[in-house]
């Protein structure tokens, strides 16, 4: 089967060298997810401009309506000049993304190291352990995380200090919330099931709905 070949393959490569595979890896799945919140946001706008409005039939549109109750388009967003329409896709914004992916890799890579060291799990301390990673995980790592995160893109897109401030002060609190009702439960099933070598790909897999969210977050604040 394909899936048992490129876990083979992953495996081995891993074996090798393992930040190199997680940098990598990390960085595809950050494309992914990047495009599916590119795609989202093509999807949005277009409901938006059609004749009569969102269809009822049209259950995607439907539900992307939904984000414009939060962050609604002004009225030059939704019949813009034709010089002033995005680009179909924005190959820039994807790369940040990627780029991102990569960068932090190591950092995760060592962060999930340090709690498997630090919180074995064992016949006699197995779920206690667990809760310990993740308690650890989401009270220290994932408020650093999304700093991190928030402040990078900022610098890749050209913004100074005053536009990382503003990013901090609008955004960062509603993400981290956001983080703390999805992640803790994610994290319990990855650090009780998955084995090491896959933890994060685990994590960058399922995190492919939690970057677009970012994305999706990150993008609302530039425009």
């Amino acid at each position: 089967m394909l899936t048992s070949r490129l876990i083979a393959k992953f495996n081995s490569y891993y074996a090798e060298k393992p930040v190199l595979t997680i940098m990598i890896t990390n960085a595809i799945l950050g494309g992914i997810a990047d495009t599916v919140a590119q795609t989202l946001t093509t999807i949005r706008q277009k409901s938006l401009r059609q004749l009569g409005g969102v269809q009822k039939d049209d259950f995607i549109s439907i539900e992307i309506r939904e984000l414009d109750r939060k962050d609604p388009l002004s009225p030059m967003e939704l019949v813009p000049p034709s010089r002033n329409l995005p680009p179909p896709f924005d190959f820039e914004r994807l790369t940040r993304f990627m780029a991102y992916g990569f960068i932090m890799s190591p950092l995760q890579y060592h962060w999930f190291a340090f709690l498997s060291k630090s919180f074995p799990i064992t016949k006699t301390a197995g779920f206690s352990a667990v809760l310990k990673r993740v308690a650890c995980d989401q009270l220290m790592f994932s408020p650093v995380g999304l700093a991190c995160f928030f402040t990078f893109m900022t610098v890749a897109e050209g913004g100074g200090r005053r536009a990382i401030s503003r990013k901090f002060q609008d955004v960062y609190l509603p993400a981290l919330k956001a983080n703390w009702i999805l992640w803790p439960a994610v994290q319990l099933l990855n650090f009780r099931l998955i084995p090491l070598q896959f933890q994060i790909p685990f994590v960058s897999t399922i995190g492919i709905a939690w970057t677009a969210y970012l994305s999706l977050t990150n993008s609302a604040e530039e425009a």
